[in-house]
C-alpha cells in the first residue's frame, strides 16, 4: 500500500498529513449530517432541519452568500501566482486550476444563477472557512512539494482534462437550471435536461470531477483529502436533495437518482 501511494502523491510532511485528515473527516462528517437531516442551512434547506430555539438567525441574501464564501479563496489563489511566480509546470497548473475554480463560481453567481432564499450566517461562516483554508493548503503543500522528484506516475494531463469535462460539465448543469425560473420566479421546479433525467444532482458530479482533475494535477496527500472530503460532503447533499424533491413533488421521477446515474 505504501509503494503505491509514493508512486501517486508526493511524500507529505507531519503538517500536511494531519490536515488533510482533518479536511476529509470535517468535510465527510458534515456529509453525513446531511443524510441524517442537520442541513447546512442554505438554498432549499434554509430552516430546514434545525431544531427551534430563541436566538434571532442572522441571514443574507443567497448571492451575497455566495460572494463572501467564493471571494477568499479566489483571492488565495491569485496572490499565490505573486508569492510564488517562479515555481514548475504543475504548481502553475495547480494554481491556475484551483483560482479558475473559484472565479467561474463567482462569475455563475454574478451573471447565472437565480436565487430564492438565503443563507444563514452560522452555516456561510464555516463554508467560507473550509474552501479558504483547503484552498491555502493545496497551495501551500504544492509549494512543499517543489524540493522533491516528481511521483513515479504522472497525472497532471489526465488531471487537466479531467479538470475541463468537471467545469464545462458543472456549468452546463447550472446554466439549465437557471433557465427554469424567470427574473422574479422563487418556485422550485423539478430540473429537466442534460444528466438531470438520470440524477437530481449532475452538477455536483461535475463538481467533483473538477475537484479530482485538481487532485490528479497536484498529486499531494492533501489535494486528494479535499477531493475525498468534498466528494463525501456532495453526496450527503445530493441525497439530502433527492429526499426533498420526493417530498415536494409527488410526480418525480422513482428512477432519477441523486449523484451517480443508476448507482446512488
Amino acid at each position: 500500500m505504501e509503494s503505491v501511494l509514493t508512486r501517486l502523491f508526493f511524500p507529505a510532511p507531519l503538517l500536511i498529513k494531519a490536515m488533510s485528515v482533518v479536511c476529509a473527516v470535517s468535510l465527510g462528517k458534515v456529509g453525513l449530517s446531511e443524510i441524517r437531516g442537520k442541513h447546512m442551512q442554505y438554498s432549499k434547506f434554509l430552516n430546514i432541519g434545525e431544531k427551534k430555539s430563541n436566538k434571532k438567525q442572522i441571514q443574507v441574501s443567497s448571492r451575497t452568500g455566495m460572494l463572501i464564501a467564493y471571494t477568499p479563496s479566489f483571492l488565495a489563489g491569485a496572490i499565490s501566482f505573486g508569492l510564488f511566480p517562479n515555481e514548475d509546470l504543475r504548481f502553475l497548473f495547480v494554481k491556475s486550476t484551483l483560482t479558475f475554480h473559484f472565479f467561474k463560481r463567482i462569475l455563475e453567481v454574478l451573471f447565472i444563477h437565480r436565487y430564492s432564499g438565503g443563507v444563514d450566517v452560522e452555516s456561510l461562516t464555516p463554508i467560507t472557512l473550509s474552501y479558504f483554508t483547503s484552498s491555502v493548503f493545496v497551495i501551500y503543500a504544492q509549494h512543499l512539494a517543489q524540493a522533491l522528484p516528481d511521483p513515479a506516475v504522472d497525472l497532471k494531463y489526465p488531471g487537466i482534462v479531467l479538470f475541463l469535462i468537471g467545469i464545462i460539465g458543472n456549468f452546463y448543469h447550472h446554466c439549465l437550471l437557471s433557465k427554469l425560473r424567470s427574473k422574479n420566479d422563487k418556485e422550485y421546479k423539478v430540473p429537466k435536461g442534460g444528466l438531470f433525467d438520470l440524477v437530481i444532482c449532475p452538477h455536483y458530479l461535475f463538481e467533483i470531477l473538477g475537484i479530482l482533475g485538481i487532485s490528479l494535477t497536484a498529486q499531494t496527500l492533501y489535494a486528494f483529502s479535499f477531493f475525498t472530503g468534498s466528494t463525501l460532503y456532495l453526496m450527503g447533499r445530493s441525497y439530502a436533495t433527492r429526499r426533498w424533491y420526493l417530498s415536494q413533488f409527488k410526480d418525480f421521477p422513482q428512477d432519477v437518482k441523486a449523484l451517480i446515474p443508476f448507482v446512488f
